[in-house]
């Protein structure tokens, strides 16, 4: 919990940096909150995207999304310029229930990428998941 709250407080300090950096002009005011049914639409509609899942890795090895990105939140800022070097990119975030995928929306959008949908926590997904292999 200790560590979740840390790195919490870090994605917040570099979204106040970026923000007084760069002035809320270049900072998208907010990303696209979708539904499970939207976000299988667009991962159906053959443009390109990244499924990303800001879970744990445990988390993630139990149930995923098929085609997901593990990057959990509490990496994201360390993690996101070499793994999502395109800040165009259609991005699908997901997590458990919600509250983690919406706070990494923010943080990427802080980091400058500008096409950011959140669909919420897995536990909403009614389409076929898949576990890690063991």
């Amino acid at each position: 919990m200790k560590k979740f709250v840390a790195y919490s407080v870090i994605a917040l300090l570099l979204f106040l940096a970026l923000f007084f950096l760069y002035g809320p002009e270049k900072i998208p005011a907010e990303y696209t909150k979708i539904t499970a049914e939207q976000a299988q639409t667009l991962m159906a509609d053959g443009d390109p995207f990244i499924l990303l899942d800001v879970r744990t890795p445990e988390e993630f090895a139990e149930a995923h999304i098929k085609t997901a990105l593990l990057l959990p939140d509490y990496e994201l800022a360390a993690r996101a310029p070499a793994e999502l070097p395109d800040k165009h990119a259609r991005i699908l975030v997901y997590c458990r229930s919600g509250r983690r995928s919406a706070n990494a929306a923010n943080a990427l959008l802080a980091m400058g990428y500008t096409n950011v949908f959140d669909f919420g926590g897995i536990i909403d997904w009614p389409f076929e998941t898949e576990r890690a292999p063991q």
